[in-house]
């Protein structure tokens, strides 16, 4: 299938405008993709035409509302590679789904001296639930370092699961380094002393096809923001033998079946882990986001972002007053860098932006790895489907300007 670059980049109508009267450049992907017009109109026909709550109305809106908000639950499980679609639980993202799993799984069943293996590149969201298991219960955090590369050994991680590891927590891909960090000989050996493991796939599910039920991982959480759909938006997948291991996280709304004076019977997963009026215009939108993906073909996505990365990755090395965390042979397309000399990732930033370039500059939630590297920032350039080697030029050339002036 040829990608067509320019049919692409059209339909997303965002990239058309300017900012600071230069063409738009947007590489903060990693942080928040933007949406294509399937999906605006989606969501606007959703709250201008079609909008009732779901679930619990008879009248013609509601039941519309609900085939559609539901129907949304089969297309994440096939964009996820998974056949069960009762697995698939709905949250707004995946810091909801996360926090879901360390309140419903392990808060009940972790105790003091319990321990939880971490790679030192988890995004917070996938730090501070564990955090809080430590302050609350006397958890033990054990963190497995990457290398100089990037590189994150699998043995390292199997070494580090002892007899007292009780969930193992990872990322599928670092968002500041790029690194798609090799997840299924971690989960295979943690099944095989009866751990279970735990996926962070915000940013891997927007780059590559997955296969979950191959893949292997008891917890598996993505967010609809990075990919293509609305903010709000989001699903974790939880083995079925998982989930009947949980107990709720957040009481009301569709999560119950019964309430009495003396007791409370839930509904059945997933919706008992669904509480409260959901987010139904965003979840539909995600749907169609998802859709859009997939008919643009995740290989195709992938092949497009590899060349893509390849041509951004030659063109960084030239520049030796750049210093790039992370040449992992398994990066993705997200780049990181500081410039040698005094200037601030913000700094850097602020040029750029004046260029129409859009990078994140800070620490990315990810303070451990920013120690670990001895850093207090860097800018991120994250490229999505869109983006064009074009427009890694338009990156270099700002960085240019960026070294003339602060060198």
């Amino acid at each position: 299938m040829t990608y067509d670059i320019d049919k692409i980049r059209a339909e997303f109508p965002i990239l058309s405008r300017q900012v600071n009267g230069k063409p738009l450049v947007y590489l903060d992907n990693g942080a928040s993709a933007q949406k294509p017009q399937v999906v605006i109109d989606a969501v606007t026909q959703a709250y201008s035409m079609e909008y009732a709550n779901v679930h619990r109305g008879l009248h013609y809106l509601s039941n519309l509302a609900t085939e559609k908000y539901e129907g949304v639950r089969g297309t994440i499980a096939r964009f996820l590679g998974v056949k069960n679609e009762d697995e698939i639980v709905f949250t707004s993202g995946a810091t909801e789904g996360i926090n879901l799993v360390a309140y419903g799984w392990a808060m009940p069943r972790l105790e003091a001296g319990d321990e939880i293996v971490l790679t030192i590149a988890e995004h917070h969201a996938n730090i501070v639930p564990w955090h809080f298991l430590r302050e609350r219960q006397g958890v033990v955090l054990k963190w497995v370092e990457v290398d100089a590369k990037g590189d994150l050994d699998p043995q390292a991680m199997i070494e580090a699961m002892g007899p007292k590891t009780r969930l193992v927590a990872m990322s599928h891909m670092s968002n500041v380094l790029g690194t798609v960090f090799d997840v299924k000989p971690v989960i295979e050996a943690a099944h095989a002393h009866g751990i279970p493991v735990l996926v962070d796939g915000s940013q891997a599910a927007v780059h590559m096809p997955l296969n979950l039920d191959d893949l292997g991982a008891d917890f598996y959480a993505v967010t609809g923001h990075k990919l293509y759909g609305p903010s709000g938006s989001g699903a974790i997948h939880i083995k079925a033998d998982r989930m009947a291991e949980m107990r709720p996280f957040i009481g009301g709304g569709d999560m119950i079946r019964e309430v009495h004076r003396d007791r409370v019977i839930y509904n059945d997963p997933p919706m008992k882990f669904e509480a409260g009026t959901p987010g139904i215009v965003q979840q539909i939108g995600l749907g169609v986001a998802l859709d859009y993906m997939m008919g643009v073909g995740m290989e195709n996505i992938a092949a497009h972002e590899k060349r893509l990365c390849d041509y951004a990755r030659a063109r960084l090395d030239g520049l030796n007053w750049l210093n790039v965390q992370g040449t992992s042979a398994r990066k993705g397309a997200i780049f990181s860098f500081t410039l040698e000399g005094a200037a601030h990732a913000h700094d850097i930033s602020t040029v750029l932006d004046k260029k129409g370039v859009a990078v994140r500059a800070g620490q990315h939630c990810t303070g451990p790895l920013m120690a670990h590297l001895g850093l207090n920032a860097t800018c991120r350039a994250s490229f999505g489907m869109y983006n064009t080697e074009a427009e890694v030029d338009v990156l270099i050339e700002a960085l240019e300007l960026c070294h003339e002036l602060f060198a």
